[in-house]
């Protein structure tokens, strides 16, 4: 990676940066990356909507949808082609190479998973309580301080093992400059103006 960032670098990147702030427009990203980079505004509208409101697409209502579909046509489609990360066709929708480079950083965590900060919190708190009930005598005779410590030192083995191979996972080694790569690139394929819904 280079040692210098010039302005204009600095301007896309930040560029790049403020139009994946949006948490609606990194949702239509992926909806479009997960179709294999094109799709129609609808669907994407109907996925966006079922993750927002932590549904199945078929419990999707209908006002739901249609509030979804009208915020990313008027709101998010100019700033995603503007940024020259989805292109517009109509109601035809398609990601960019530049946006598909990005894919790994759209990545949605599960709504069910516990992030790892309240996890080790969590662990924390039970062991405590744990080890104070054995303290007291308030546990069976057959949990001493040494069961109970040595159970705690495996969780929290296991746990950390867990959380290092899932960070390795998405350790890309070059992490920023991927994103120089990306923020640097021309943006000669967003799509003419004629093109982005008003």
């Amino acid at each position: 990676m280079s040692s210098s960032i010039t302005p204009g670098d600095r301007e896309n990147r930040n560029t790049l940066f403020g139009v994946l702030s949006s948490h609606r427009r990194r949702y239509v990203l992926y909806a479009c990356n997960q179709a294999d980079g094109e799709t129609t505004l609808s669907d994407v509208a109907e996925q966006v909507a079922a993750w927002e409101y932590d549904k199945s697409i078929e419990e999707v209502t209908s006002a739901e949808r249609k509030r979804v579909y009208t915020s990313i046509q008027q709101h998010h489609l100019s700033k995603l082609t503007d940024a020259g990360l989805l292109t517009v066709d109509g109601d035809r929708l398609a990601t960019t190479e530049k946006a598909r480079n990005l894919d790994v950083y759209l990545e949605i965590v599960p709504q069910e998973n516990i992030p790892w900060p309240i996890y080790y919190l969590g662990l924390a708190l039970i062991g405590g309580t744990v080890l104070g009930f054995t303290s007291l005598g308030w546990l069976p005779e057959a949990i001493t301080m040494g069961v109970v410590a040595g159970l705690l030192v495996v969780a929290y083995l296991l746990s950390s093992a867990i959380h290092v191979y899932q960070s390795k996972r998405f350790d890309l080694g070059g992490a920023d400059d991927t994103l120089d790569d990306v923020a640097a690139e021309p943006d000669d394929a967003a799509p003419d103006s004629d093109s982005t819904p008003e």
